[in-house]
């Protein structure tokens, strides 16, 4: 059975980047466009291998929704992985506090970006 993955970004071309990467790479891709839908996804999904977040984003932003679900992700251990364009100290900062495993800032090369989610659902 393939691992499943969230991908939560408000941009529809890196959720179809990040889902053609990792769909060749055998993995199983789920999509929601801001955090609120990210935090009710964590919530319906019981089999999740790792979440994907932007932090930029309408409605809830990424670091909002990793504080929210923060105790659910570490209940059921599952890693989470901001993906962004944002590289300030204080932002990776927070979200390490949160549980965030990794700080993948866009834009990413496939293989790398491959190898990583690779290491985090082993």
């Amino acid at each position: 059975m393939a691992k499943r993955v969230l991908i939560i970004d408000d941009s529809s071309d890196v959720r179809r980047q990040v889902c053609g990467a990792l769909a060749g790479a055998g993995y199983e891709m789920l999509e929601a466009g801001n955090g609120v839908e990210g935090a009710a996804q964590i919530r319906q999904q019981q089999e999740l291998a790792l979440i994907i977040c932007d932090v930029n984003m309408p409605q809830m932003n990424g670091l909002d929704m990793l504080e929210v679900v923060q105790d659910e992700l570490a209940r059921r251990r599952i890693p989470i992985v901001m993906l962004t364009t944002e590289g300030k100290a204080e932002m990776m900062e927070r979200a390490r506090k949160a549980g965030a495993k990794g700080w993948i800032v866009k834009p990413f090369q496939d293989h790398l970006f491959v190898a990583a989610v690779n290491k985090l659902t082993q």
